[in-house]
């Protein structure tokens, strides 16, 4: 019992530490402008696929910024994260996530602790864990997950979920407006008492997976169907544009078999620096390793699942 909560815990960890870092980088919750938001006036481009272009180019130029957001998945989890993101040359993060509700909130709770920090670097991640979890870990306080690793273990979740973590950026959410051909202008707002203009289309996340991503033919019909067993079909994406062609706010959102799938992010203070690095050695275990001190093997039965994170 206890290295299947190990494992769970852990397993989940990785996917849901993973997913906060990509909703940060690339998409926040549905519709809507929020509470903070009011209408206002100001000068646009003349058409969204033009204004979205510039967006993509600025964004991906400015490099880096400071990221707040919110997500949520259905029953398994609501959480929020804050921290800084660097992308011009891989991504590489330093996050500190709060798991605020849901089953993961709980796992978390039994570890010691519902906040974690999470460092993310070219090749892998870093999760913090709590003083409990630590315990069962000879008292080191860091996991690292390699992205190799978690593309064996989760099959074309895996593999899609290692790609966007070493290709991701914020202008993803312009790209995916841009390739959906499903875009329109919804007006000029202000967010957080900056002048923006709001634009909103739908994707389809098989098709977004495939565009967004340099995976296999095989690991896209293995994504396909883990997203079909989850009930992803589609996601709504809205995104504010500054006055300087700066993504400043991001919202998405899409239904699960377990709920809905929500996120709200906003981005501020491009160009800040970021100093993302690996935690000491002594300090940290690799997920890999405590696989195989639970009796499991990363890529077996026992570890590769569509749905591990609900499990």
């Amino acid at each position: 019992m206890k290295s299947t909560r190990v494992r769970r815990v852990t397993f989940s960890i990785a996917l849901v530490s993973a997913l906060a870092g990509v909703a940060a980088c690339s998409s926040g919750s549905s519709g809507g402008s929020g509470k903070d938001d009011k209408a206002a006036q100001g000068t646009t481009h003349v058409s969204p696929i033009a204004a979205l272009q510039s967006a993509e180019k600025s964004t991906d130029g400015a490099d880096s910024a400071r990221i707040e957001s919110t997500t949520s998945l259905g029953t398994l989890m609501s959480m929020k994260s804050g921290g800084s993101m660097r992308w011009g040359s891989g991504t590489t993060a330093d996050m500190t996530i709060t798991y605020t509700g849901g089953t993961m909130a709980e796992a978390m709770r039994k570890t010691g602790s519902t906040s974690m920090q999470a460092r993310y670097l070219s090749d892998a991640y870093y999760a913090k864990m709590g003083e409990a979890l630590a315990g069962q870990m000879g008292g080191k306080h860091w996991i690292k997950y390699a992205y190799d690793d978690l593309a064996k273990i989760a099959g074309g979740s895996g593999a899609f979920l290692k790609d966007q973590m070493q290709n991701s950026s914020p202008n993803q959410s312009v790209k995916l407006l841009l390739a959906s051909g499903d875009v329109k202008k919804v007006g000029d707002e202000t967010v957080r008492g900056e002048k923006t203009t709001h634009y909103a289309g739908t994707v389809n996340v098989t098709d977004l997976a495939a565009r967004s991503s340099h995976l296999t033919a095989s690991q896209l019909a293995d994504l396909k169907k883990q997203f079909t067993q989850a009930g992803i079909t589609t996601e709504d994406v809205d995104i504010w544009v500054n006055g300087k062609d700066l993504l400043v706010k991001a919202v998405s959102k899409g239904e699960l078999s377990s709920g809905t799938m929500s996120s709200t992010t906003y981005y501020s203070d491009y160009g800040v620096k970021v100093a993302a690095v690996a935690p000491p050695a002594g300090d940290t275990t690799d997920f890999k390793d405590l696989l195989k001190s639970q009796g499991l093997t990363p890529g077996s039965g026992d570890t590769a699942s569509g749905s591990g994170t609900t499990s």
